[in-house]
């Protein structure tokens, strides 16, 4: 109608009735819009979303409960499965060495439920509480797993192993072949000719029932376990029937 005032056709009235017009529609788009709008945030506080994908237990309510904002009830429970996390507590008098390692990088954690004879599941410790415990003398850590195959669940009890470094070429011998003297730590090895040596030896570390030795043995040799009271240096022993321990090589 514009165009066709200019060039006299329309008259000024109708041009004015047309952009009201079309001003009044502008208005009721935007009103409509705005309707639109609301409705959306209508429906978001009608829809329940969970923060984190997992597996949804047994419904807490069914159709025709009554559900207020203030009830303590939950709806269900949503338990996360991939990536679980393990926790699990550290003595505190192991709480130096496990610092140390983790500044020198990720350590490696592995758990596995206790009647389960497949491999363990290998996930990364990711936290380390900030105090220790007093009332038990430990320390809470977390492992993250990616729990792929679904192999660990929420709330299972699961055997934990943190591997903190590996030492190559190590000589270990088992725990009842090492003794303490006055001259410190020893170990009785059998030379080839069935006569025993008496040796110092020096302790690197225990691991359950197993010495680590860093120096007095070399990897093959065999060491007296039982009996060491009879024994003085040259003494012709017996090998029982059993074999004998022998020192071996690389531990964890």
């Amino acid at each position: 109608y514009q165009d066709l005032l200019q060039r006299g056709i329309a008259t000024r009235e109708q041009a004015d009735q047309s952009r009201t017009a079309a001003t009044a529609l502008d208005a009721t788009v935007e009103a409509d819009r705005a309707a639109v709008a609301n409705a959306r945030v209508q429906l978001q506080y009608a829809t329940i979303r969970a923060p984190f994908s997992g597996r949804t237990g047994s419904l807490m309510v069914h159709l025709g409960n009554l559900v207020r904002g203030n009830d303590l009830t939950p709806l269900v429970v949503l338990n996360q499965v991939a990536p679980v996390n393990v926790v699990f507590s550290v003595p505190e008098n192991r709480l130096l060495e496990l610092k140390r390692y983790l500044s020198k990088g990720t350590l490696t954690v592995e758990a596995a439920p206790p009647d389960d004879d497949g491999p363990p599941s290998s996930g990364t410790i990711t936290f380390v509480d900030n105090a220790v415990d007093p009332t038990t003398g430990s320390i809470k850590v977390k492992g993250s797993f990616p729990n792929a195959n679904r192999r660990l669940w929420p709330g299972q009890f699961v055997n934990v192993i943190v591997t903190l470094t590996t030492v190559p070429n190590a000589v270990v011998v088992p725990a009842a072949a090492v003794l303490t003297g006055q001259r410190g730590p020893y170990a009785v090895v059998v030379k080839a000719d069935k006569t025993v040596e008496f040796r110092n030896v020096k302790v690197a570390r225990v691991i359950d029932d197993a010495t680590v030795v860093s120096d007095g043995l070399k990897g093959g040799e065999t060491v007296v376990t039982d009996g060491h009271i009879r024994l003085v240096p040259s003494s012709r022993v017996s090998i029982k029937a059993s074999p004998a321990p022998q020192a071996s090589k690389d531990a964890p």
